[in-house]
């Protein structure tokens, strides 16, 4: 069976008649290499009624550095979680951890809503919500020594060589996060794809801010529950891999 793909409204085509030439300049301004491919996906009614009625805890993008404190009500420690998916791991990881604040970062809608959905049905209130790109959130909104951990669960291992520089975990981020976070403070990576999870050992121990907990990959944290999925891949011999390291 062929299968179609159908193009937005407002798609453009390049035929031969508007394909920019090579020596054509296109005016276009330099574009970041980005770690994510945006994709709309299904949003289902539940999720869109979940997104409108929990305005109250998604945060905005914005320039200027958040006011952490303002935005949950309380002083209390703070972790960021880089690309929540479908927010599974969050809402657990905030249930286990009411005296903490959670801030979930992610781009797709359906994740959103997800979470927030979730969120509303555990009647949790220690989960704030910014749907945007994570180095931009990290880079103008996080301050520096603001936060008591990072996690960066499960995200895309770009296999092929050739989009390896797509990779989240580079060192220009590592030092980023490293720089938000408190003294003590952790980032916690963990993946099911083994070349990157060396890939980010080998990254994260050559920053220096950052120390190692375990010698090598750590041993899987209580707080990080094992989704199906997971599950299923070990089940039939598939690894997973965790790494914890501190802000010395």
């Amino acid at each position: 069976m062929i299968k179609t793909q159908t193009l937005p409204a407002d798609a453009v085509l390049h035929t031969p008649a508007n394909t920019p030439s090579k020596n054509e300049p296109t005016n276009r301004p330099h574009q970041p290499i980005r770690s994510y491919v945006l994709r709309q996906g299904r949003l289902s009614p539940a999720q869109a009624r979940a997104i409108d009625e929990g305005q109250s805890l998604v945060i905005p993008h914005a320039s200027g550095l958040l006011d952490i404190d303002g935005v949950f009500g309380r002083h209390a420690p703070t972790a960021v979680e880089i690309g929540f998916g479908m927010g599974h791991a969050t809402a657990d990881i905030a249930a286990l951890r009411t005296d903490e604040n959670f801030i979930g970062i992610e781009v797709h809608t359906p994740g959103v809503g997800s979470l927030l959905k979730m969120l509303a049905e555990r009647q949790l209130t220690n989960v704030r919500v910014i749907q945007h790109d994570a180095v931009e959130v990290m880079t103008s909104m996080i301050a520096d020594g603001s936060l008591a951990g990072v996690h960066v669960f499960f995200p895309d291992p770009w296999p092929k060589k050739r989009h390896h520089k797509r990779r989240l975990i580079q060192p220009a981020f590592a030092k980023l996060l490293a720089q938000k976070l408190q003294p003590g403070g952790y980032i916690h990576c963990a993946t099911d794809w083994q070349e990157y999870a060396e890939h980010m050992l080998d990254v994260l121990n050559q920053e220096s801010l950052l120390v190692n907990t375990a010698t090598g990959f750590a041993t899987r944290p209580a707080y990080r529950t094992e989704s199906n999925f997971e599950r299923r891949g070990l089940k039939l011999g598939h690894g997973v891999w965790d790494v914890v390291f501190r802000r010395a």
